[in-house]
């Protein structure tokens, strides 16, 4: 069994192949950071538009390194199904992938499996550890999601709590534009992290008096906000606000993490989305679920941004267990949770 994923939820264009047997044998994204860094922030009609010119030539790389052309993929059924990102992220980005995703589907005539985005970050971890980790807890770490969420087994999921405003991501990246250093700037900051001093700034961690699981972080930002611009340009400062920041934002996930786990008593912990591959937040989180006796999971930094590996490997689940829709009509679901049923 082999499986097309397309991926163009937001501004990353991924194509992967998933093989039953093999695994992974194809897997290439393209990023649309300079398209998006004059604006300081993603602009959904050009993610569209960069999606649909990027999308057909990913395809068409993977046609030529396998030198197969379209009536040999028809005959020799090289796949057995595309699966494709039906939500949740940009309306207009979905409907590229959907659309050509549909449209080779029925020219080749084999079936399409619409995923899940937030699904597929949970099984990014599964890309590296293969192993049954059902029941486990995940905390999903995005540019656009901040969620605690309780995994029972292959779609069946419960949200335990979520971010009431901003997320983990775009505030790395705010507070990554106010410090100059451009978009996307979540990586950088946590360069220039490395050389600040911790204690010299205290931030806030919101929200981690409260019994509930959710997060806020606009006070935060709000805060961090103020006091880059009540502080001069000298770079040691910028290198002690953005230490005392991560650390913030580290110490507000590791809290509501601790709880979680005293809540649910699950033993397995995945950590996912883009923010995952953030260092502290992994050496911490690793440290919390270990001295709870439990096992703490990370998907490989290359799948920790948004990619089509992790569509193809849900896609290869629903087509093997069966449960996905044979429709052939064109459909995203931009606001798409976790927890709704597209099949």
């Amino acid at each position: 069994m082999r499986i097309l994923g397309i991926e163009t939820s937001c501004d990353d264009t991924s194509v992967a192949v998933y093989d039953q047997k093999i695994g992974l044998i194809f897997h290439s994204t393209l990023n649309q950071n300079k398209v998006h860094s004059e604006f300081s922030g993603i602009v959904p009609e050009l993610a569209a538009r960069s999606h649909l010119d990027k999308l057909i030539f990913l395809i068409k790389k993977i046609f030529s390194q396998y030198s197969i052309d379209k009536n040999f993929i028809t005959k020799k059924n090289i796949f057995d199904a595309i699966a494709y990102t039906i939500g949740p992220g940009f309306s207009g980005s979905l409907l590229v992938g959907s659309t050509i995703a549909l449209s080779l589907s029925l020219s080749l005539n084999i079936p399409s499996i619409s995923v899940n985005h937030l699904e597929g970050h949970l099984f990014s971890v599964m890309l590296n550890h293969t192993c049954n980790l059902f029941p486990f807890l995940a905390l999903l770490v995005s540019g656009a999601n901040t969620q605690l969420i309780s995994a029972h087994r292959f779609g069946q999921y419960t949200i335990l709590g979520e971010t009431l405003d901003d997320s983990v991501g775009n505030v790395f990246d705010y507070i990554a534009k106010l410090l100059g250093l451009g978009y996307p700037g979540g990586k950088k900051l946590s360069d220039l992290a490395k050389y600040g001093q911790s204690g010299k700034y205290f931030f806030p961690r919101p929200m981690t008096k409260y019994s509930n699981l959710n997060f806020s972080f606009s006070g935060l930002k709000t805060h961090v906000k103020n006091i880059i611009l009540n502080n001069s340009n000298l770079l040691q400062e910028r290198f002690n606000i953005a230490k005392s920041f991560e650390e913030a934002i580290v110490d507000t996930l590791v809290i509501k993490c601790k709880l979680a786990i005293q809540k649910t008593n699950l033993k397995n912990f995945l950590v996912c989305g883009g923010v995952s591959s953030n260092h502290l937040l992994r050496k911490k989180l690793k440290n919390l679920v270990e001295s709870k006796q439990g096992k703490c999971y990370f998907p490989k930094k290359i799948f920790c941004t948004d990619n089509a590996a992790m569509i193809a490997y849900v896609g290869f689940l629903k087509y093997n267990s069966n449960i996905y829709s044979r429709h052939n009509s064109i459909r995203v679901f931009p606001d798409l949770l976790i927890n709704d049923n597209i099949d």
